[in-house]
């Protein structure tokens, strides 16, 4: 029989594919120390060990307050290309092989002042770097901010990073997604942008039923035709619902760590993933913000061992969710999927029968 760490080993070494991260919110503590030196941006830590511990999340205040210093820290595109490459050298720590990342345009373009020509130019030295160095593949997620509370000024941004992910969709972007809160600002409002973007040939990833519940859900199925649902662990809320997703095989974005972090769960034990992972609907786990919330991708796979108590063929086939619902090719997908048999075969061996 498997002793835990064993097991754990495993878990660590096992390739995956990560489809919900936010670049802003991967950033490590350290690494905004450095920007924040480069740039002349003054935080409430000077050194790592104090930045790790203004990190550890407290509430959502705080967690916007971090946010806001890591957008002041980013200046140059050397700093954007820092970032990304250092992201990679980071999913390449956790075996990450492939990774889908959300990126908020329109914040760094009007809020930070900072030109396209300027970020995506660093995001993409920083994903080639990151590819020829790690061996990670990375494509963007450009997601529309939804809680601008001026209507000219959110029809404004969501505008811009539509027009902006189509232009870049030979140059990495995929998706187009949704973020923010979601309470106020149902999905149904940005049906016209979603739908441009589908027309473009862009894929639809927006975040749904994590604040808000499964009415969030049905109007980004319904008015923005979302192939995947980032977070989406409230439709547990509405048996129709899961039905729905189970049957038509819409997958769910889950980041448990994340969601009991936030308390939308006040515990693991408490968390639908394993009422919808019954159910049938199609599940993958990924990492959200791993410094903010304190937990890697890796963290998270645990999770569904220890204390959740999925067997690792299960969790096996939901780390495959992560290349089967990806949005690539499907001549890679096939390449990926069985490559990543393969390696899970020989880890076995070597990690849980030697």
């Amino acid at each position: 029989m498997e002793n835990i760490q064993a097991i754990e080993r495993y878990l660590e070494a096992v390739p995956k594919a990560e489809l919900h991260v936010h670049l802003e919110g991967s950033i490590q503590p350290a690494t905004l120390l450095t920007l924040a030196r480069r740039n002349g941006v003054t935080l409430p830590a000077s050194t790592v060990e104090e930045m790790r511990e203004w990190f550890r999340f407290r509430d959502f205040r705080h967690f916007i307050e971090i946010y806001a210093a890591i957008f002041a820290g980013l200046r140059t595109a050397e700093d954007y290309e820092l970032v990304v490459y250092e992201f990679g050298a980071e999913m390449a720590r956790q075996n990450v092989r492939y990774a889908e990342v959300t990126f908020s345009a329109s914040t760094h373009r009007y809020t930070m002042g900072i030109p396209h020509d300027v970020y995506f130019s660093g995001l993409q030295k920083g994903r080639e770097r990151a590819k020829q160095d790690f061996g990670v593949e990375i494509r963007w997620v450009f997601d529309i901010v939804r809680d601008i509370p001026d209507e000219a000024d959110r029809r404004k941004r969501a505008e811009f990073t539509t027009a902006v992910a189509i232009e870049c969709m030979n140059e990495g972007v995929i998706s187009l997604g949704l973020g923010g809160f979601e309470q106020g600002y149902p999905p149904e409002q940005f049906a016209p942008w979603f739908e441009k973007a589908l027309t473009a040939g862009l894929h639809s990833v927006p975040h749904a039923g994590e604040g808000d519940g499964p009415a969030s859900v049905w109007g980004a199925l319904r008015a923005l035709h979302a192939e995947r649902i980032g977070h989406g662990v409230r439709s547990i809320e509405d048996a129709d619902l899961v039905l729905h997703l189970a049957s038509h095989q819409v997958p769910l974005e889950t980041c448990p760590l994340s969601n009991t972090c936030l308390g939308i769960y006040p515990n693991l034990a408490e968390h639908p993933f394993l009422p919808l992972y019954r159910a049938g609907v199609p599940l993958t786990v990924n990492s959200d913000d791993p410094p903010l919330f304190d937990a890697t991708l890796n963290q998270n796979v645990n999770a569904l061992y220890e204390p959740l108590h999925l067997d690792l063929n299960e969790i096996d086939e939901i780390l495959l969710n992560g290349v089967r619902h990806s949005f690539l090719p499907p001549e890679q997908k096939i390449t990926m999927e069985t490559s990543f048999r393969v390696e899970m075969a020989r880890l076995r061996t070597d990690l849980l029968h030697s």
